[in-house]
């Protein structure tokens, strides 16, 4: 369900801004990172400090918008991959110098331990990110699919220059659908630096997964993604659980090139002829 909220984020940006936000697993760390901090400094309990972290990288992704994003919508595709790979780095070579390299801990959502439902042990912390998780893509798909704000956003991603002429402020929608990227990539770092501490390096793994995860479901699906992320989350919990953490990387990697062999265009995308 973290993998769900670091692609949905991931696919929100790539509609809105038209180009891979190469920062965005770099969020998703900051994010683990400023509820390490804020926890720290304010001693919150952790589900009043969620908001504030989403609010917090929220306001991070309105500051790529800005910088990386818009000021480059007139270039081509690989002027924005340039300047939010240059962003990622600023991010994760100040959370080294903030963090002194050294991995930590984010706060716990549901407190530690664990209960019995019908003879399985489920624990706390795993149970919270799946709720949150569900709650929030639930909240997301309400937003997207019946509200007005949803509708231009869509409206947005589908065609910027058709929602421009019908009067649609173009460049309003594409900063918040990057709030939004962020806040989601805010509250999946928070939950997942619990679970697997926080490292300055991790944004390039959460980077991938998040693509692999907008590849397999199709290029630019919000359903796609999603699907995509639960799968690969379901199926490293269980090969890992078989075989290893090494062999359920490797056969991760040999399952997506078999998918994207049989299926280039991922499992819910358009295939390319039968475009326009």
């Amino acid at each position: 369900m973290a993998y769900a909220l670091v692609a949905l984020g991931f696919v929100l940006a790539l509609n809105a801004a038209g180009a891979v936000n190469f920062a965005h697993g770099d969020l998703v760390v900051l994010g683990g990172a400023a509820a390490v901090f804020i926890g720290a400094w304010l001693g919150l309990p952790s589900i009043l400090l969620l908001p504030i972290v989403a609010l917090a990288i929220g306001i991070v992704g309105i500051v790529a918008a800005r910088v990386a994003i818009l000021p480059l919508a007139n270039r081509p595709p690989e002027a924005t991959f340039v300047a939010t790979i240059a962003l990622a780095a600023i991010i994760e070579q100040s959370l080294t110098i903030a963090m002194a390299g050294a991995p930590r801990t984010a706060p716990s959502l549901a407190g530690s331990g664990s209960f019995e439902i019908a003879g399985l042990v489920v624990g706390r912390q795993p149970l919270a990110i799946v709720v949150v998780g569900a709650l929030l893509v639930a909240a997301v798909w309400f937003l997207l699919e019946h509200t007005q704000i949803g509708r231009r956003m869509r409206a947005v991603a589908a065609d910027r220059h058709m929602a421009r002429a019908v009067g649609i402020p173009v460049a309003r929608y594409v900063v918040l659908s990057l709030a939004l990227s962020g806040a989601l990539a805010g509250i999946a770092g928070f939950l997942l630096g619990h679970q697997f501490l926080v490292a300055p390096t991790q944004g390039a793994g959460h980077m991938l997964k998040a693509y692999i995860a907008v590849a397999l479901g199709g290029w630019g699906s919000v359903p796609g993604a999603l699907l995509g992320a639960l799968g690969i989350g379901i199926f490293e919990t269980f090969v890992s659980a078989g075989f290893g953490d090494a062999w359920a990387s490797a056969a991760l990697y040999i399952a997506v090139l078999a998918v994207l062999a049989l299926r280039p265009q991922g499992l819910f995308g358009e295939p390319v002829g039968r475009r326009a």
